[in-house]
């Protein structure tokens, strides 16, 4: 099984966001995402070396976390998401949990621990124009376009 650790953040293990939802702390184990990224425009191009070069870059950039959900008696990992200051890309991976406010509530979550952190502002870098639904998502949380780039839109929440 391909593992990474990147012991440099100093982020919680856990971030609750209701009884139902959490973000756990990447811990290098991620074998069960590669489906998440077949599926889509660059299906093709992701393999499991692709996926450990993507997750290994987004640890050490950021706060990387899975996005889990109970079921039952236990959380299974449904998505992922990476936050730092000038980027919060999140991939509802599970295509069941989409469409169900998830996406909404992490990014809520990651506000929080923006303000926690005392940033005056946070950035997402780049959502396609062809995600009408993650530009939505993000609009409805108090998120601005504010640079028209290549394909897509860069938006800007400030929080001071």
């Amino acid at each position: 099984m391909a593992t990474l650790v990147n012991l440099q953040i100093n982020q919680p293990k856990y971030i609750d966001i209701d009884t139902d939802l959490r973000l756990r702390k990447f811990d290098g184990k991620f074998d069960f995402a590669l489906n998440w990224y077949k599926d889509g425009e660059d299906a093709e191009l992701y393999d499991i070396d692709k996926l450990e070069r993507m997750y290994n870059y987004l640890d050490n950039k950021g706060e990387l976390y899975f996005i889990e959900v109970k079921t039952e008696n236990e959380y299974i990992p449904i998505g992922d998401v990476t936050f730092w200051k000038e980027d919060m890309p999140i991939v509802i991976g599970d295509k069941d949990y989409r469409g169900k406010g998830i996406g909404y509530k992490v990014i809520n979550a990651l506000i929080q621990r923006a303000k926690i952190l005392g940033y005056d502002e946070i950035y997402v870098n780049k959502i396609y124009s062809y995600n009408a639904a993650s530009q939505k998502t993000f609009e409805k949380a108090g998120f601005r376009k504010y640079k028209e780039n290549k394909n897509g839109y860069s938006y800007i929440l400030k929080l001071k």
